[in-house]
């Protein structure tokens, strides 16, 4: 299984659960291709269908895929999405980019940045942190 790319904090996502049946852990395990990890109030049962949704990135920014792991943490549960096919990796790896994108932009905006500003600092964060987004990156399994 590849890695899990954590989901900005200050980025609001919701998850959806689909009415397709849950996978059991080993086929997840052999099939998953990498996924997203997300803070969630509530626990979510290993192999449940869900929809990751990231409201900021519109009504279509929803992603297929399925909880591969969920673990307690102080404020809730980390979650673990796991995705299945290549189109749903493809969305969710350009929907986390335009998250983490965005939220550089907030952390080095002035008051009032013009149209300008915000396309010199989206090229900036292109040049520094795109690779991390590659497919290659994505679903390589993370070393620790």
């Amino acid at each position: 299984m590849g890695r899990f790319l954590p989901h900005p904090d200050d980025v609001a996502v919701e998850l959806i659960q689909r009415p397709s049946p849950a996978i059991p852990r080993q086929r997840l395990h052999t099939i998953g291709l990498g996924g997203i990890a997300c803070n969630w109030p509530r626990a979510w049962r290993q192999g449940t269908a869900v929809d990751l949704h990231i409201p900021s990135l519109g009504a279509s920014a929803r992603y297929p895929g399925y909880v591969a792991w969920c673990r307690k943490v102080e404020n809730g549960y980390r979650i673990g999405i796991s995705f299945t096919d290549e189109h749903a990796l493809f969305g969710a790896r350009m929907g986390e980019q335009a998250c983490r994108m965005e939220r550089y932009c907030r952390q080095h905006e002035d008051a009032a940045p013009t149209p300008e500003q915000l396309e010199t600092l989206a090229r900036e964060w292109v040049a520094r942190h795109a690779g991390e987004f590659s497919h290659e990156a994505f679903v390589r399994p993370a070393r620790d």
